[in-house]
C-alpha cells in the first residue's frame, strides 16, 4: 500500500479533528500530534489557519492539567478566597 502525503487541507482537518475529539486523558498525545502536523506545514499562511485549534488545544491542556508554577500547582482564585475566609 503506497504512503499518501497529506495536503495542507488534510493536515488542517486532522488538527481540527483532534481539537474536537480530545479528552482529558488524550490531550497530551493529541497536542503533540497537532504540533507535529503544524510543524510540517510549509507556509505561514497554512499555519495561521490552524491557530484557533492549536490555541484551543493548549487552553484545554492548561485547564485540565492545572496551571503550574515551578513544579507546583497554583491554587485557583476561588480556593484562595475560601482559604482567606476560613482563616
Amino acid at each position: 500500500m503506497p504512503i499518501r502525503m497529506l495536503t495542507p487541507d488534510d493536515k488542517l482537518a486532522e488538527i481540527r479533528r483532534l481539537y474536537f475529539t480530545t479528552t482529558r486523558q488524550t490531550i497530551d498525545d493529541d497536542l503533540a500530534k497537532a504540533l507535529d502536523l503544524l510543524k510540517s506545514m510549509a507556509s505561514e499562511d497554512e499555519r495561521e489557519r490552524a491557530t484557533v485549534y492549536m490555541e484551543g488545544l493548549a487552553q484545554m491542556r492548561s485547564d485540565w492539567n492545572g496551571r503550574k508554577v515551578k513544579g507546583r500547582k497554583v491554587r485557583s482564585q476561588k480556593s484562595q478566597v475560601k482559604s482567606k475566609k476560613e482563616s
